[in-house]
């Protein structure tokens, strides 16, 4: 355990305005700092593939009606199986998006947005955080980064990314039937071994009973992030965190068992979380 105090907290890039349970888990970590000192690590699970991580929920300024907004994808296999760092900024949709903008943000959410630059949505996210004020002072740590998958412990349960159409998708690993849990008990190191790769299988879940099976192919851990399941333990490998800001969500499938050196905290409570968060410092 770190002789100073790291307190973590993690997220998918959720909306390029962040909603607003980020910004209570922000909000927290730095509240904690205040009582305890320390550093404050935000774990940013961009491997994270699924679509509607990114939905933007905003109000009309008139009106009061919600309405959804989200990134453009170049092509369904992009929208479904890429991991979010490699997700594209489609060209047109910055601008088309920012037309849209004055009937829900005031004109400084307006020049954020329209200043920020990335190819990707991860990174668009990212610098959309930071040039809200979010990130002052605080240490970002990327799970798509492929130093900190090489420094990550071997979990038993992950994805690989794979090429698949064009595109690099995020391919669930199992060595059973697709949809299987039977990846249990073998360790990454296990299934990165020679001919390992071979024996496994790669899917691709469509919905429902639905999988679409990959060929087997070789992996290196650079390839590999971990599931909801495992991503406890493998963030703790890197990070060593001595607490944890935990939202309601989290607390339901996080395994505090399997980390007992941490102290899970509880985020504080915010109205519309799921909301965007447009408040921005002049």
């Amino acid at each position: 355990m770190s002789a100073v105090p790291v307190i973590c907290f993690g997220q998918q890039p959720c909306g390029f305005f962040p909603k607003r349970f980020l910004v209570a888990k922000f909000q927290t970590a730095r509240r904690l700092q205040t009582e305890i000192g320390g550093e404050i690590v935000f774990f940013y699970h961009d491997s994270d593939h699924d679509p509607r991580e990114t939905q933007t929920i905003l109000r009309h300024r008139k009106t009061g009606e919600p309405a959804q907004l989200n990134f453009a994808f170049a092509n369904r296999v992009q929208r479904k199986f890429s991991p979010l760092y490699l997700k594209r900024i489609v060209p047109g949709w910055q601008s088309k998006t920012g037309l849209q903008l004055p009937n829900y943000v005031e004109r400084r959410c307006l020049e954020v947005f329209k200043t920020t630059s990335a190819e990707n949505i991860a990174d668009f996210c990212l610098e959309m955080y930071r040039h809200m004020g979010l990130l002052e002072g605080i240490r970002v740590v990327r799970s798509s980064d492929p130093a900190i998958r090489q420094a990550a412990c071997d979990v038993p349960d992950f994805f690989v990314d794979v090429p698949y159409e064009g595109e690099i998708v995020r391919a669930r690993f199992s060595i059973g039937a697709p949809g299987s849990d039977s990846t249990r008990g073998e360790t990454a190191e296990k299934q990165t071994g020679p001919g390992a790769a071979a024996s496994g299988i790669f899917t691709l879940h469509e919905g429902g009973n639905s999988f679409i099976t990959l060929p087997a192919a070789a992996f290196t851990k650079k390839q590999i992030n971990p599931t909801r399941d495992s991503r406890l333990r493998w963030m703790q490998s890197v990070v060593h965190c001595t607490h944890y800001v935990a939202g309601a969500g989290e607390k339901a499938y996080l395994r505090q068992e399997e980390a007992p050196e941490i102290t899970f905290v509880s985020r504080d409570t915010i109205d519309r979380s799921d909301e965007a968060y447009t408040e921005i410092p002049n």
